[in-house]
């Protein structure tokens, strides 16, 4: 799955996953947003691994804040634009994409 989105006034934001068994598996997160420290991206990934994919934006963008170390700079972007490029990717999925 792909999903994309350009946070107003800001950045683009990719987020590429699988789905199995009907959660998000080998999440990439990228674009042209600016991460501080850089190493915050794998929390943000991990947060996003494993959820299921009947999660609703708001609920993606919690996890997102909660998963995030402390003192994290998340310029371009938020949790939430995060939360709309999953939320994208979901439904673009065609029928049926989800595996066992």
């Amino acid at each position: 799955m792909h999903g994309e989105y350009k946070t107003p006034g800001g950045k683009l934001v990719v987020v590429d996953f699988e789905i199995r068994g009907g959660q998000l598996h080998q999440v990439e997160v990228s674009g042209d947003f600016f991460l501080y420290p850089e190493e915050s991206l794998a929390a943000i990934t991990g947060a996003l691994e494993g959820l299921p994919a009947e999660i609703d934006e708001a609920a993606v963008a919690l996890a997102l804040e909660e998963a995030m170390p402390s003192g994290t700079e998340l310029l371009g972007t938020s949790p939430t634009g995060i939360a709309v490029a999953v939320r994208r990717g979901l439904a673009s999925a065609p029928e049926g994409s989800s595996q066992p």
